[in-house]
C-alpha cells in the first residue's frame, strides 16, 4: 500500500448565488442531449426521470445568459431537443475548467510529499 500513489479526486459545482448551475451530472445531461437530440433518451441513459432532467434543463436555462437546451416541435417523427451553441461553449468552457484543474493537482501531487 505504501507504493500506490496518491491522487486526488474533485468534483466542481459552480453556483449562481445559491443556486446550483454546472456540475459533472449537468454536462454529462447536455452532453447526452446533444448526443441523442432528445431530452427523454438523455434521461433513461442516465437512468433519470424525464421530469427531473427537464427541471435542471429549466435550471440551467434560467441562470444562463442564453439558452443552453432548447425543445424542438414535434412533427411526423416527434420532438427532440438540441444543445445551443451556447450550450456547447459551456459544455467545453467545463472540460476545460476540469483540464485544468486535473493539471495542477497532478502538479501538486508530483511537488508534495504526502507520506
Amino acid at each position: 500500500m505504501a507504493d500506490d500513489p496518491i491522487s486526488f479526486r474533485v468534483n466542481v459545482r459552480i453556483f449562481h448565488g445559491e443556486h446550483p448551475f454546472l456540475g459533472k451530472g449537468r454536462i454529462q445531461l447536455l452532453e447526452r442531449i446533444e448526443q441523442f437530440g432528445s431530452i427523454a433518451q438523455a434521461a433513461k441513459s442516465m437512468e433519470m426521470s424525464y421530469r427531473k432532467a427537464w427541471g435542471l434543463i429549466k435550471e440551467m436555462n434560467a441562470i444562463a445568459r442564453e439558452p443552453l437546451v432548447e425543445k424542438q416541435s414535434g412533427g411526423k417523427s416527434g420532438g427532440g431537443a438540441i444543445v445551443t451553441n451556447a450550450g456547447k461553449a459551456t459544455i467545453r468552457k467545463y472540460q476545460q475548467l476540469m483540464q485544468s484543474l486535473e493539471a495542477h493537482l497532478t502538479k501538486l501531487t508530483e511537488d508534495t510529499h504526502w507520506i
